[in-house]
């Protein structure tokens, strides 16, 4: 363990996938330097899903007691058709995942998941920072005078060396950019409205209590469009993620401010109950994103500077797993980075390219497979999707039982980052 102490990791990007991968190094032994580019750190006020193979990361790292503290457990996957509500497949979640894949499958406020991580990387138990957390620090230029120490500059002239550079950085990561790899981003022509409604306000409604009766997962699905909605906080809110075509002002921008009844407009054909349901976003905590992906890549690494989450692999949501792909990342390249000294980085950040980079384009594949799978119009090809998704065998060419048990996050020479979730 002393010798890996002897080197540090500079990682940019404060996000769940940073934050998550300087937690796992800092546990490894190695020193490590956030650097975020936002003057204060939090997540915008949305949902976020952590599948088993997430949940069994965030546990090993010593979270349970925090998570469960926040989490809100849906006990049901439901899926329902747009025209009249009527359900297609439900399948129990809850205990049965635990069951089955030995980890949880839980919802959180995006901003309770984010400060868990945030206060397990600045606080030892009151003996100080774990990690340090630079804010304020927009990364511009890149340093690689000396091939084995880079350098990143922030706006302010601050200077940041590492024995390696980690692009956390999101999917228009700097990092990526400066490095001088590949432009792979695409648009995928479509927007993402993301909501939170209050949960007294559909309880409240007879037309949309049923949504609340117990704690669902729920995708409707329809023609060019979706709409996905949990519960979280424990009821407080439901949270919306509604997916219609995009519009050119909103791919010009990347996001905007939106308002529910904007939200409603684009469902009044939907089941009554939709719109009504989607009326009661309020205005201050409805956004709509357009929603761009990567192109599949396996060039996550150059030289010393190697890229993480969104910034190499960043995918449709159709498959509830950006974030928790992130963390598969985290967890390998934490355990690859933790088991070597500073001569044999070059040769860990191979295997950590090697371990995940097929794994996270197989789900990005997945995921676009899904962009069309989900919007099918009318007619015999959503007729025998219907019946696929009757299966629970997974919705393109991946099953949940590939996707949720992860990517091998063991290794025979070091200790694995698994961790059996006990009942």
């Amino acid at each position: 363990m002393a010798a890996s102490q002897s080197y540090e990791v500079v990682v940019v990007g404060a996000g769940l996938g940073g934050l998550c991968a300087a937690l796992a190094m800092r546990q490894r032994g190695l020193r490590v330097t956030v650097v975020e580019a936002a003057p204060e750190l939090g997540e915008i006020g949305a949902g976020i899903q952590t599948a088993p193979n997430a949940s069994r990361i965030l546990i090993g790292l010593g979270l349970r007691p925090q998570l469960e503290a926040v989490r809100t457990q849906p006990e049901d996957q439901v899926r329902r058709r747009w025209a009249d509500g009527s359900i297609i497949a439900q399948l129990p979640l809850g205990q049965r995942v635990i069951d089955t894949y030995g980890a949880p499958y839980w919802h959180y406020h995006r901003a309770d998941l984010h400060r868990i991580l945030l206060d397990a990387c600045v606080d030892s138990g009151g003996h100080g920072p774990v990690v340090e957390v630079v804010t304020g620090a927009r990364v511009v230029d890149l340093d690689r005078t000396d091939p084995e120490r880079p350098t990143v500059i922030t706006a302010d002239g601050r200077r940041f060396s590492g024995d390696v550079v980690i692009g956390a950085d999101g999917i228009r990561s700097a990092v990526r950019e400066l490095a001088g790899f590949d432009d792979t981003l695409v648009f995928s022509g479509e927007m993402a409205y993301r909501a939170l409604i209050p949960g007294d306000l559909v309880l409240a409604d007879p037309a949309t209590r049923f949504l609340m009766d117990r704690y669902h997962s729920t995708i409707w699905y329809g023609p060019d469009k979706h709409l996905v909605h949990y519960v979280i906080r424990g009821g407080e809110y439901l949270n919306v993620v509604a997916i219609v075509p995009c519009s050119e002002r909103i791919e010009r921008e990347w996001s905007a401010p939106a308002t529910g009844a904007e939200l409603a407009a684009h469902y009044q054909d939907w089941d009554d109950r939709v719109p009504t349901l989607l009326a009661k976003a309020k205005d201050e905590d409805t956004s709509v994103w357009a929603m761009y992906r990567r192109r599949r890549d396996p060039v996550w690494v150059d030289g010393r500077v190697a890229l993480l989450g969104d910034s190499c692999h960043a995918m449709l949501p159709y498959q509830a797993q950006g974030a928790s792909q992130s963390m598969e990342d985290a967890a390998v390249l934490a355990e690859e980075l933790g088991r070597v000294t500073r001569r044999g980085i070059d040769d860990a950040l191979v295997r950590y390219v090697d371990r995940r980079s097929k794994h996270a384009g197989m789900v990005q594949d997945a995921s676009l497979q899904n962009m069309s799978f989900y919007h099918l119009p009318d007619g015999p090809e959503q007729r025998e999707r219907d019946e696929k998704l009757r299966r629970f065998d997974g919705e393109s060419d991946v099953s949940y039982d590939w996707l949720w048990n992860g990517s091998p996050l063991t290794d025979p020479d070091t200790e694995s980052i698994h961790y059996q979730f006990a009942r």
